[in-house]
């Protein structure tokens, strides 16, 4: 079932109170990349396993992409992140527009070609999702 805009900005809202709760605001130091990127290979992995339509979840693929990214000092553009979002393009456009209307993702041409723009994520999504990431890991030791 697909979540509406109006759906998601309810549960990222829950996460960022339960983020806030559970952990004070850490450093993005405390994050490393390489667990971001393992967070996404597991996401993948269960397609070999299970149905990959259960588990469509462009918005937080995207969102993690970008953590990644930015952790690693790494642009990203439209066209990549539709690949890492893992749903038709279509949908992923859909799903950048939300997000960049939420103020989660910022859009930025870049300067060396006029025709690509790239997408990060807004600072303080940045900052709450690291949080999240550090109470959901430290919390348990995992985090999907």
């Amino acid at each position: 079932m697909p979540l509406d805009a109006e759906r998601l900005y309810a549960l990222s809202a829950d996460l960022r109170r339960l983020a806030e709760t559970l952990a004070p605001p850490p450093s993005q130091d405390r994050i490393a990349a390489p667990l971001v990127r393992a967070i996404l290979r597991a996401r993948r992995l269960r397609a070999q396993y299970l149905d990959a339509d259960l588990f469509a979840d462009p918005a937080w693929d995207m969102m993690l992409d970008l953590l990644a990214a930015r952790l690693e000092g790494r642009d990203v553009s439209i066209s990549s992140l539709c690949v890492a979002a893992a749903v038709p393009s279509t949908t992923a456009l859909r799903w950048i527009g939300c997000l960049c209307e939420r103020g989660v993702f910022v859009r930025s041409d870049d300067q060396s070609d006029g025709r690509r723009v790239f997408i990060s994520l807004a600072d303080a999504a940045a900052e709450r999702l690291t949080s999240y990431l550090l109470a959901a890991h430290c919390g348990t030791g995992l985090v999907t």
